[in-house]
C-alpha cells in the first residue's frame, strides 16, 4: 500500500480546516451534524455482526467496534471541555491516550450499544447546550496541553462535527469495500 493510499483510509474526508470566519451558519451546519450524527452512526452499524465490528478500517487501525467506542470517549471528553472552558478562565484541559483507551478491554470487546446509548445521551446534551450559547460564549476558549494551543469553543464546534463524519466514512468506507452495504 502506498502512502498515498494510507493517507486517504487515514483521512477519507481529509483533515479538518476551519474557516477563518467562521459564522451563524457554519455553527448552525457543524450543530446540526452533531445532532443528527448518533442516529446516523447507529443507521450504519446496528445490523453488523460481531465479525464485522472486529474488521480493521485499515492496515493496523482499529476496528469498527473501536471506533464506536472511540466516538462515546472522545465526544464525552469533547462536552466536559465545552463546560470547562464556559465556567473557567482558559482551562488547561486534560489529554489522554486515546490509543491506549482503544485496547482496553471495554473497547475491543464490549457491545456497541452502550457506546451507541451514550453517543446519544452525549451530544443530546452537547447540542441542547450548544443552541443556548451565544456568539461570546463561543470565543471562550481551553488549552490543550500537547500542543500548548489555545482552542475557541466556536472552533471546537467544527472541529467535532469533523471528528463524528470522519469517523463516520471510516466505517462507511470499509462496509462499501467489503460490500456490507
Amino acid at each position: 500500500m502506498t502512502d498515498k493510499e494510507l493517507q486517504l483510509l487515514k483521512y477519507p474526508i481529509g483533515q479538518f480546516s476551519c474557516p477563518s470566519n467562521i459564522t451563524k451558519e457554519h455553527l448552525a451546519g457543524w450543530i446540526s451534524i452533531l445532532e443528527h450524527f448518533p442516529n446516523r452512526l447507529e443507521g450504519l452499524v446496528k445490523d453488523l455482526t460481531d465479525q464485522q465490528l472486529d474488521t480493521p478500517y485499515r492496515p493496523e487501525g482499529w476496528t469498527i467496534r473501536q471506533v464506536v467506542h472511540h466516538l462515546s470517549d472522545s465526544h464525552h471528553h469533547s462536552y466536559t471541555r465545552f463546560k470547562w472552558a464556559l465556567t473557567e478562565d482558559k482551562p488547561v484541559i486534560k489529554a489522554y491516550f486515546e490509543e491506549r483507551w482503544a485496547e482496553l478491554i471495554d473497547s475491543k470487546s464490549a457491545p456497541i450499544d452502550m457506546s451507541l446509548a451514550h453517543l446519544r445521551a452525549i451530544h443530546f446534551k452537547l447540542v441542547y447546550l450548544l443552541k443556548t450559547l451565544s456568539e461570546e460564549d463561543l470565543q471562550a476558549s481551553f488549552i490543550h496541553p500537547e500542543t500548548n494551543s489555545e482552542v475557541p469553543l466556536n472552533f471546537n464546534v467544527g472541529n467535532y462535527a469533523w471528528h463524528s463524519n470522519h469517523h463516520y466514512a471510516h466505517i462507511e468506507n470499509l462496509m462499501k469495500l467489503k460490500g456490507w452495504i
